[in-house]
């Protein structure tokens, strides 16, 4: 089995270029799926921040580097057991697919065969931040900012895809890529 990571900035486009991989009939986990139901119900998250919500979540970690670090020890170790988990659940197919926004953040690099990058211009993230979440311009910034620059990400990839012109486009080059990797 070949694992793939498939990893990009907030709002690059990666979860329309999964979407694009499902479409083709492969396995793919989203781990911002799994994060959202780790906190549904997590007694440590609530003990230690007052809440599970995710959007009050965001506002408190987002401006304390501290209580971010926070959040990701006790969720971190928790995603990684539901990659390892999907791994051996679908040990039957020749390539799964694993949705990780922060791949090299946490490590979970080394848990993969091959990572593909889904690349956008920060402007066009910031765009896409203010008017897909509606965000003020200021907060918008302060997320694309709290990730690691795609430009330190990019070398450790094996592929990249471009995600700065039309869907029909991007689409096409998903698909490229996916030939490349089969």
């Amino acid at each position: 089995m070949i694992k793939v990571a498939l990893t990009g900035n907030i709002a690059s486009g990666k979860s329309v270029v999964q979407k694009i991989i499902l479409e083709q009939g492969f396995v793919v986990l989203d781990t911002d799926d799994c994060a959202h139901e780790l906190l549904a119900s997590n007694k440590l998250v609530y003990k230690h921040f007052g809440t599970c919500d995710r959007s009050e979540l965001a506002k408190i970690v987002f401006s304390d580097k501290k209580k971010l670090s926070l959040l990701e020890d006790i969720l971190h170790p928790l995603i990684k057991d539901k990659i390892v988990n999907f791994f051996n659940e679908n040990s039957n197919e020749k390539v799964v697919f694993v949705a990780v926004p922060q791949l090299f953040e946490t490590g979970f690099d080394k848990l993969f065969d091959k990572i593909i990058f889904v690349s956008a211009p920060y402007d066009l993230r910031l765009k896409r931040l203010i008017s897909r979440n509606g965000y003020d311009e200021k907060y918008a910034r302060l997320r694309l900012n709290s990730q690691m620059d795609e430009n330190l990400k990019i070398p450790k990839c094996d592929m990249v895809i471009n995600n700065d012109s039309t869907f029909e486009e991007l689409k096409n080059r998903t698909k490229e890529c996916l030939e490349l990797l089969l």
